[in-house]
């Protein structure tokens, strides 16, 4: 299988030529293509071939529907797999179940060769995504665990930039997030350490207070970071690896343009980093670390205060103030 790359596609039909004519299509693209007569036979295969990408099924079989095909692949899936439906561009009901069960696109019959292409593409894309952003992720796990920060530092951050981008989608609309930019913003500040993994244990684990070279060091772990993303960026494109790279190489840049790596200013600090910057100095500032005890709500709600238009983008400490009794519930749920 040398000449095909890599990505496997299952076909379930329990028309022969219907098979047929999905396999030679698929091949002619590069695909890799295993064919199921069936629901029984798909779910034996899917168990056999775990780098399986997409599942292209009829709805209509004899021994197991896809109805229940789809239902037992997202039961028992361990990695997630793209599901397409063939049906009757008629038979609405029998889709919209479908779509309900777990199923992500489908395929009207009779089914048109570019149209297929055009499915399988943007299914491929999703898979892509999820798969990098589930290894990005995880080395953001790997950069948190060398940084010493137990507990739920990364839970809390992605629960309070979840706070601030939505209440700013609303009240700051010269923001220009959207509810869906809110969300991804959210996703995507986990990432905003990624570049620690490149510093030293001696001093991520440091209990005192850093020399002026080592905290020079430390300060590397933005551009380190941004440059990785930002590369991913270049290559993929995507809106979550844009405020990914933005998060990691901008969240220490203050409002006053004092910050690092850059020295941005105001405006100029891109949004999803000025939200993650006020997230990120406050879980710091009330959590126990290596180096410190954790300091109070109100102690921390003064130093943010007091970083209006310095520190902080004012709008920013707004949004903060206003949705505080929120934030709280996150900090004692997430034990901050």
């Amino acid at each position: 299988n040398q000449k095909f790359l890599g990505q496997k596609i299952l076909v379930v039909d329990d028309d022969e030529s219907q098979r047929m004519l999905l396999r030679m299509c698929l091949e002619g693209t590069g695909y890799y293509v295993l064919e199921a007569a069936g629901g029984m036979a798909a779910t034996k295969i899917i168990q056999e071939e775990p780098d399986l990408s997409i599942v292209i099924t009829d709805l209509n079989m004899p021994d197991m529907s896809g109805f229940e095909l789809i239902g037992q692949i997202r039961k028992h899936e361990l990695r997630y797999t793209y599901i397409i439906v063939l049906t009757a561009m008629s038979d609405e009901e029998s889709l919209l179940q479908a779509l309900s069960l777990g199923a992500d696109d489908y395929l009207a019959k009779p089914v048109r060769v570019n149209e297929l292409s055009l499915r399988v593409k943007s299914g491929m894309r999703v898979i892509r995504q999820a798969n990098q952003e589930d290894l990005i992720l995880a080395f953001a796990k790997l950069a948190e665990y060398r940084s010493n920060e137990t507990g739920f530092h990364l839970d809390r951050v992605q629960h309070y930039t979840r706070l601030l981008a939505t209440d700013l989608s609303t009240h700051c609309p010269a923001f220009g997030i959207s509810l869906q930019v809110a969300e991804e913003i959210s996703r995507v500040s986990p990432l905003h350490d990624i570049g620690k993994v490149a510093i030293s244990d001696a001093i991520l684990h440091k209990p005192g207070r850093l020399t002026n070279e080592e905290f020079e060091e430390i300060k590397t772990h933005a551009a380190i970071g941004g440059g990785i993303l930002k590369d991913l960026y270049t290559s993929n494109g995507s809106l979550y690896l844009k405020l990914a790279y933005e998060v990691a190489m901008f969240h220490h840049e203050k409002y006053d343009g004092t910050g690092y790596p850059r020295g941005l200013a105001g405006e100029g600090i891109p949004v999803a980093a000025r939200i993650m910057a006020l997230a990120d100095v406050y879980d710091a500032m009330s959590s126990k670390r290596c180096y410190k005890e954790a300091y109070s709500h109100e102690y921390v709600k003064n130093i943010i205060c007091e970083g209006r238009g310095k520190h902080f983008d004012p709008e920013v400490v707004n949004s903060f103030l206003r949705i505080e009794d929120e934030w709280l519930v996150i900090k004692e749920r997430f034990g901050g």
